[in-house]
């Protein structure tokens, strides 16, 4: 048998390069296009498959230096703190709060779902998690995250099946939300708008990218990482007294913190940040880490997984159809109008399976026939893509301390 292991260079040019040839691939694809799926999962699929038959087959076996992966996801989620603004939230007002509440309500209700038929299955209950909101809610980038964490705890193949049911999440999530919220139209006699998108309504950045202002992106991130990766260890240390063997904290979440509290400070004191090149930098970090978390699937430990994994997940599907219906609609609508309401509705299933760009799909797919509606627009992108992350977050330490 064959057997090497590539050093952690090697590793990083590997990902690189099957990162290009995912975007080179998804470039000449409408379905995957449509669907958005993200360009590192497509080529390290395909990578994946040979890694299997070389082990099943007894042929070859490869082995990665993963040292920059662990960097990259706390990379990337240390931005998504900087978004995270209060001013922001506070303009979105009651809206962007109770759907916040809403999604946060719909994301425990995934891991109470995923953690119950993981003991009817017989299988440990943190299992659960990485079937429940972990990859629906939280996307690949959190599946990478937490099934890490999940997999130290004893379950394996965590961050495998997290990142198979985050992929199973993009493609339903862009399949149900056109047809609940043409339901909702249909059964509440709910009239289109003539509205048309007004140019105004998002305004993005037009400056330049600087190599000096690149320099200052990566040197507030780097502060963030830094001064946060102090907080899991400290709260492990200290918080024994609050729950038997001290909580357990993922990695990135110390820094995203931080991350929030530098953003909220500088908007306090009407200091300029260098968003633009933090999501830059962001995006780079979070492309490179799917590339080497996903090409180093073990897919010979979803086999025992499959049946269990494929039913949970059909029931999560019926039940964010069921509650997007029910509890979205009838909640929102007491916020703003029944139209912008079921526009709402139609990106909350895209996030609450997939992920914010598939509720923006959703929703512009939906209201290039109904007409444009500017308070969803607003209200979930603003939840989908800064907020839910944090709740999403807080939620998934309780329940992992809870069953660890």
């Amino acid at each position: 048998m064959f057997q090497y292991k590539f050093n952690m260079a090697e590793t990083l040019a590997i990902a690189a390069i099957l990162l290009f040839l995912g975007r080179k691939i998804k470039a000449k694809s409408n379905l995957l296009q449509r669907f958005f799926i993200p360009s590192p999962v497509i080529s390290a699929l395909i990578f994946c498959i040979v890694m299997f038959i070389g082990h099943q087959t007894n042929s070859f076996i490869i082995e990665f230096d993963l040292t920059l992966q662990n960097f990259l996801m706390i990379a990337f989620f240390t931005t998504v703190g900087f978004l995270a603004s209060f001013k922001l939230l506070a303009q979105g007002g009651v809206g962007v709060a109770v759907f916040l509440a809403v999604a946060t309500l719909l994301l425990t209700l995934q891991n109470v779902i995923g953690v119950s038929l993981s003991k009817l299955f017989g299988m440990n209950p943190l299992f659960g998690l990485v079937v429940g909101s972990i990859p629906l809610t939280g996307g690949h980038g959190t599946a990478g995250a937490f099934g890490t964490t999940i997999e130290a705890l004893g379950v394996a193949g965590a961050k495998t099946v997290g990142f198979a049911a985050a992929t199973f999440g993009l493609v339903m999530g862009c399949l149900i939300g056109g047809p609940v919220a043409g339901k909702l139209m249909k059964n509440h006699n709910i009239k289109g708008v003539d509205n048309k998108k007004e140019d105004a309504d998002v305004k993005k950045e037009n400056s330049e990218i600087t190599g000096e202002k690149i320099l200052n992106a990566v040197i507030i991130i780097s502060v963030a990482m830094g001064v946060g990766s102090f907080i899991p260890p400290f709260v492990k240390t200290h918080t024994g007294w609050l729950i038997k063997g001290g909580l357990s904290l993922p990695a990135y979440i110390g820094p995203m913190l931080v991350a929030a509290l530098i953003r909220n400070l500088m908007d306090f004191f009407n200091r300029h940040m260098p968003m633009k090149e933090i999501d830059a930098l962001g995006e780079i970090a979070l492309s490179l880490f799917l590339s080497m978390a996903l090409m180093t699937m073990q897919l010979w430990q979803l086999v025992d997984l499959a049946i269990p994994m494929i039913a949970i997940l059909l029931i999560q599907t019926i039940f964010v159809i069921l509650y997007t219906y029910f509890v979205t609609y009838n909640v929102m609508r007491l916020i703003v109008s029944k139209y912008d309401s079921t526009v709402i509705v139609s990106g909350h299933c895209g996030f609450a399976m997939g992920a914010t760009p598939t509720a923006i799909a959703n929703m512009e797919s939906f209201t290039s026939v109904n007409g444009f509606s500017t308070k969803a627009f607003f209200i979930v992108p603003l939840v989908g893509a800064l907020f839910v992350d944090f709740a999403n977050a807080a939620v998934l330490t309780f329940f992992i301390n809870m069953f660890k």
